[in-house]
């Protein structure tokens, strides 16, 4: 007891600390991304490498709860891939004829599954800190990709002279007030890309970025591409529409 208690101290001095020293954080650089502009698309091998990113690191603390296994369809998986990669994991379903709680195979239609049953088990096995859901985190977070990159690359081994780093804590120089409770999640080779792009920690936090940016909106490309159609026939409709005036009152002018 007196070690958690420890521990959610250290946490709340650490956010303290973050709103003194927030003001001074760096701005994660800007990154070029695929998915930017009114064109942009996703990169669909960005798309799966990223995913092996996340099924092979960051699962094991992080859930990806409003995404399906069949949604992985969209990003180039077949949906014989698709069914096996769902059978590597279990998820808890109810038998309707005694009401009973099991667990079975995932299929396709599960959503991903959650590597906790609850919070408070999340927070258990990570001393007090709770690894949010990633599936919106890059619409949670100010600056977006951006932040997230950032946040994945900003780490450093030891912090700047005169900074005391908390018990638990790492330092990172994008994070509000530099300490934070989650550990170096990537390092190069963390990997092996099945495609053989090297996996160096730059190109593991862009494939990380893509997909979960991804998750966060699968829609992006349908509704750029519906903004455009709808651009092109408003053009069009106002050409004829101001044709059409020019023909009712040309005899007035």
């Amino acid at each position: 007891m007196m070690k958690k208690t420890s521990i959610i101290a250290a946490l709340a001095a650490a956010l303290i600390a973050g709103t003194a020293h927030a003001a001074t954080a760096p701005k994660p650089p800007a990154q070029e991304w695929g998915f930017h502009g009114p064109f942009g698309t996703f990169d669909r091998g960005a798309l799966q490498r990223g995913f092996q990113v996340f099924k092979e690191v960051c699962n094991a603390c992080h859930g990806l709860d409003m995404i399906a296994y069949r949604n992985l369809q969209e990003i180039g998986f077949t949906p014989e891939q698709v069914e096996e990669i769902a059978s590597e994991y279990e998820v808890e379903d109810v038998n309707p004829d005694d009401g009973e709680r099991f667990f079975r195979e995932a299929i396709a239609a599960d959503r991903f599954n959650n590597p906790f049953p609850n919070k408070f088990a999340a927070q258990a096995a990570n001393g007090g800190a709770y690894p949010p859901d990633l599936s919106l985190i890059t619409k949670a977070r100010i600056g977006g990709p951006d932040y997230l990159y950032g946040l994945l690359v900003g780490y450093k081994d030891e912090p700047p002279e005169g900074v005391e780093l908390l018990d638990g804590l790492y330092y990172n120089q994008y994070f509000p007030g530099h300490q934070i409770a989650m550990a170096p999640p990537l390092f190069d080779e963390a990997v092996e890309y099945a495609d053989g792009t090297e996996p160096t920690v730059e190109q593991l936090s862009r494939d990380l970025v893509e997909i979960l940016h991804w998750a966060a909106q699968p829609e992006l490309e349908e509704r750029k591409r519906l903004g455009i159609k709808v651009l092109i026939f408003t053009i069009v409709l106002t050409a004829m529409m101001y044709a059409l005036k020019r023909k009712i009152w040309a005899d007035l002018h």
